[in-house]
């Protein structure tokens, strides 16, 4: 997720996506990073089959410098379009 200065990031684990943007996007969890920072724009995402791989991964790409983490989006989103509408789109 990012603000719409594509300033902020936050990098986060969920099993359900769609349920978990809607989350950021309406600041159910005031208190939350995402809600401090307004970062409503889901710009990159990873699928895995299991919890324990989403994590690791999480975990891998938090390490990771600001450089980096941009080269990863730009390979997977050049414009930082906001991926919301396709996500939504996806068969449950």
């Amino acid at each position: 997720m990012t603000n719409y200065q594509r300033t902020t990031l936050y990098i986060g684990v969920t099993s359900n996506l769609r349920s978990r943007i809607y989350e950021h996007q309406n600041k159910i969890h005031l208190k939350s990073f995402t809600a401090k920072y307004n970062l409503a724009l889901c710009v990159y995402y990873e699928v895995y089959t299991s919890i324990e791989e989403a994590i690791d991964r999480e975990k891998q790409l938090k390490k990771w410098s600001r450089a980096k983490k941009d080269a990863l989006i730009n390979s997977f989103n050049k414009n930082w379009d906001d991926l919301t509408k396709i996500i939504n789109e996806w068969d449950e």
